[in-house]
């Protein structure tokens, strides 16, 4: 070592620009090395210097990664991968309290020990190794560093009320996994970053953070080794942590470490904790704020003088205690736990019989065990791979190809590609070292290139997983009050700034369901804001559109296409209901108004076409008196009015007002007074939605299938509902208007008191079976008995020319063969001939069932039709003869009067006041 060599310890908390200090010195020399004590934070130390002074002097070497130019100047390296020998100008060493760290300590006490740069040496670490260093390294010189910014408690808080740029802190995958998810629940995301990471992986993360895309970072303590993050605020989610062998409360200097993030250059941060951590006690936690720690007592020490002639010899080194009080042993690491189980395994042993060999098996052992499955399947990795490279040299490249294939998958979640990320190190870290496979250069490019896509596809997952990337660039754009750009495609999905959002359905956005919390309020900001000029002109577009293009459901609901945009309200009149636009707030009053108006127009000329008989009527001034007030109560009731509701105002009418009513299409029916243009579908539909909205119904219901003369009867409709579909109930079903005065005509010239048989032109109009038209009628009022008789069957006509045919054959063509004659004519007692039962039929007679309620003028009991007489003929039914049921009377006759037309049975009772 040269004469004028200095060794310098840069000593002080968090947030005191030690490595930037120690950068700007490596740069002040010819060449340097540093040492730095994570592969992310070399990673990016080496972009930082490689900005500085280009890629073409500077070197990356760690287990994973080797990137050395022809002309290396500057080495950038893992602690456990700097270069030996090699005679920098600069060497440094970051971190140096890990001296005392029971996993990787040796490592940094060796290099405090031995590593030495030919002009100036630099360890930068904790205040903590201030005695260890000043007792071992006597001639070395302290700087203490300041911390830049101030660093205060902030106590508990909950992770629902973190305030942006927070770093929350967990101390396993599974808690970091489980607050990331709470995150993007109540926050709309966060970046995740932990050791195991791959650099481009942790890189693209903490991107998402440092350029605003979340405002949180769920990390491990890794971010307590150097990494320089935009963080306001830490949070520990847990006050310790398993350290290979057992779970132990975190030390003060270790929480101090992750802690000191928060706040960066002169900008001051906070602390606290979260989630089941207790709070800090006021010791701890002005321990923490002001710096002051145990000092390091003991560092962790292995030999580093390793006998490699033997096995046994090589073990029983790395097992040497240290001779001197400040080095304790470090406890038995894995690369000395798998040596031994090799060790035992006899072909192993038989090839390690040389120093060269044990050499090559100590420097395979240290390959580290990034999978993590368990101690003999690492040991079982790793002498498969010794014994290729003592048999013959080299790794076979078929049987590194086909590790690597395996590996080489990017679908799966994130556990599955954080397992093939771990396993692919392992396989970098082999084709990193000079000799073990046929083309490096080959086989480290594949397997970068395997970790490249591997990490792209993780952080791909864990965005998903853990980011709403939507919310996290409309908070970005909404802070930098930057216009929102807004797309609405045919479908109504709205995007803003490419990021879905929601849906347009008419003119109320639908935000996305999944939002939630704080991301469900900024989604409905940002998409109100970028859907303003949209709203306009979808307004526009619907105030030009056709009747055609509009609607309204059988729930007074208002269509534009698939889209409700609005629905019936209760008006001044049923024939003049008002409109309720759905329009939201946000849209603006011009355009709920407008979007009110084209609706308003749309339903007021649908009932201007579909109840325009109705509205002429109301527009009638010729009417007057008794006409008009009818007509009035015709309007009331949307053009159907059951006759028995109106008797006594048919009665009063007088012919001319009959007349004029006719005029406007009026039917004066024997059941229904109605319009019949009005029971057309398209009134049908409209005239139930008006009653209903008219009735206060809570649920319309809905009209019958248009073309049906008879529908089932529905007991539970509200009252009215049968006459305002244009039906009227009769037993188990209901017959349209206009088919039941049809019917009624037919009836008219029945004998509804003797007793008449249904007809089939009467099954025919109303398309029903005898049993279902028994029902009917009764429905209808009247008696229906059901009676059973002989099937008469109708011989089938001859046609004439076949008649004609057989008559003129002759004798001969028609004689039966003899054996057929004589069978033919055998005696009955020989053959008898069986009967067959006769075949019946069912039949009903009808008589109106009120009539017996009258008193008759004879005492002598009416006779009931409906037993068959004869042929099957009812009693009291007209023979072909003309003879009638007749009845007498002692009484001289009364006066004739003048039969009424509009009485549904004034025809079939003409007869008996006759007689």
């Amino acid at each position: 070592m040269a004469a004028q060599s200095r060794i310098i310890a840069v000593l002080g908390p968090t947030n005191t620009g030690k490595t930037t200090y120690a950068i700007e010195r490596m740069l002040a020399h010819r060449t340097g090395v540093i040492g730095l004590p994570l592969r992310l934070l070399a990673r990016e130390v080496y972009d930082r210097i490689v900005a500085l002074r280009g890629p073409s002097v500077v070197a990356l070497v760690t287990g994973e990664e080797r990137i050395v130019p022809p002309r290396t100047q500057y080495w950038v390296c893992t602690v456990e991968a700097m270069p030996h020998g090699m005679g920098a100008d600069f060497l440094a060493v970051d971190e140096i309290q890990l001296c005392a760290d029971p996993e990787r300590g040796h490592v940094f006490t060796e290099r405090l020990l031995s590593a030495r740069g030919l002009q100036e040496t630099l360890f930068m670490g904790a205040d903590t190794m201030r005695g260890p260093i000043q007792s071992l390294i006597p001639d070395a010189q302290f700087v203490a560093r300041e911390r830049m910014s101030q660093l205060a408690y902030s106590g508990p808080k909950k992770i629902s009320r973190m305030r942006p740029r927070s770093a929350i802190v967990g101390f396993s995958v599974e808690n970091v996994y489980a607050i990331a998810e709470l995150i993007r629940r109540q926050k709309g995301g966060a970046a995740v970053v932990m050791g195991a990471l791959s650099p481009r992986t942790r890189n693209a993360q903490v991107e998402m953070y440092q350029n605003g895309d979340v405002d949180f970072l769920v990390a491990t303590d890794a971010i307590g080794m150097g990494l320089n993050l935009d963080i306001d605020h830490v949070a520990f989610s847990s006050l310790s942590k398993f350290d290979g062998q057992r779970m132990r409360p975190l030390m003060a200097n270790e929480l101090a470490q992750i802690a000191g993030r928060a706040g960066r250059g002169m900008k001051p941060g906070t602390f606290g904790v979260t989630g089941e951590a207790p709070a800090l006690h006021d010791e701890l936690a002005r321990a923490i704020t002001e710096h002051r720690f145990q000092p390091v007592g003991k560092l962790q020490w292995r030999n580093p003088k390793l006998q490699m002639g033997r096995l046994d010899a090589l073990i029983a080194s790395l097992e040497q205690p240290s001779h001197d009080d400040r080095l304790v042993k470090s406890r038995e690491a894995d690369d000395l736990r798998v040596l031994k189980t090799l060790a035992g395994e006899a072909e192993v042993s038989a090839r390690a019989s040389d120093a060269k060999s044990v050499q090559l098996l100590w420097d395979v052992c240290r390959v580290p065990d990034f999978r993590g499955i368990s101690n003999s399947e690492h040991a079982n990795l790793l002498e498969g791979i010794f014994n290729y490279l003592h048999e013959s040299g080299r790794i076979p490249d078929d049987w590194l190809a086909r590790q690597i294939k395996r590996i080489d998958r990017v679908e799966g979640d994130i556990d599955t590609l954080s397992k093939r990320l771990a396993f692919i190190r392992t396989w970098t870290y082999v084709a990193q070292r000079s000799g073990w496979t046929n083309d490096e250069n080959h086989w480290r490019s594949q397997t970068r290139a395997v970790e490249d896509r591997l990490s792209d596809a993780l952080h791909e997952r864990l965005t998903q997983r853990f980011v709403d990337r939507r919310t996290s660039v409309l908070l970005r754009r909404l802070k930098q009050k930057e216009a929102l750009l807004a797309e609405v495609n045919d479908k109504g999905e709205v995007t803003v700034e490419g990021e879905f959002v929601g849906r347009l359905e008419g003119f109320r956005f639908s935000q996305d369901k999944s939002a939630s919390g704080n991301e469900e309020k900024t989604l409905r900001a940002a998409s109100v804001a970028a859907l303003t000029p949209h709203f306009h002109l979808r307004a526009d577009r619907f105030y030009n559109a056709p009747d055609t293009e509009i609607d309204f459901t059988e729930q007074g609901g208002l269509m534009w296409g698939e889209y409700a945009v609005g629905k019936l309200v209760t008006g001044p009149e049923a024939l003049k209901p008002q409109v309720q636009a759905f329009v939201d707030d946000e849209a603006g009053t011009d355009v709920i108004e407008k979007v009110t108006r084209r609706l308003q127009h749309f339903i007021d000329r649908k009932i201007a076409l579909h109840m325009e008989p109705l509205l002429n009527l109301q527009r009638d001034e010729e009417l007057s008196g008794m006409a008009r007030g009818f007509g009035f109560r015709l309007i009331e009731n949307m053009g159907l009015v059951a006759r028995s509701d109106v008797a006594e105002d048919v009665k009063a009418l007088d012919q001319d007002a009959r007349g004029a009513l006719r005029k406007h299409g009026i039917r004066f029916g024997q059941f229904t007074i109605f319009m019949p243009l009005l029971l057309k579908p398209a009134p049908t539909r409209l005239r139930l939605v008006l009653w209903s909205l008219a009735s206060g119904l809570q649920e319309f219901p809905e009209s019958p299938p248009p073309g049906l003369v008879t529908v089932p009867s529905d007991e539970h409709a509200p009252a009215g509902y049968h006459l305002m579909s244009g039906y009227r109930a009769a037993g188990a079903r209901a017959i349209r208007i206009d088919m039941l005065e049809r019917l009624a005509d037919m009836l008219r010239s029945e004998d509804s008191r003797g007793g008449f048989e249904g007809k089939a032109d009467m099954l025919s109009i109303t398309g029903m079976t005898l049993e279902q038209f028994s029902d009917l009628m009764q429905g209808l009022g009247y008696n229906a008995e059901k009676g059973e008789r002989e099937k008469v069957k109708v011989a089938p006509a001859v046609k004439p020319d076949e008649t004609a045919k057989v008559e003129d054959a002759p004798v001969e063509a028609t004689e039966v063969p003899a054996t057929e004659v004589s069978a033919a004519e055998a005696p009955a007692e020989e053959a008898p001939k069986e009967e067959t039962p006769p075949e019946m039929e069912v039949f009903y007679t009808f008589t109106w069932g009120r009539a017996r309620q009258q008193k008759h003028a004879d005492s002598r009991p009416r006779k009931q039709g409906g037993a068959p007489k004869g042929k099957g003929k009812p009693r009291g039914k007209p023979q072909a003869g003309g003879n009638k049921a007749q009845n007498f009377s002692a009484r001289p006759p009364k006066a004739e009067k003048k039969i009424d037309p509009d009485n549904p049975f004034a025809a079939a009772l003409a007869g008996f006041g006759k007689k």
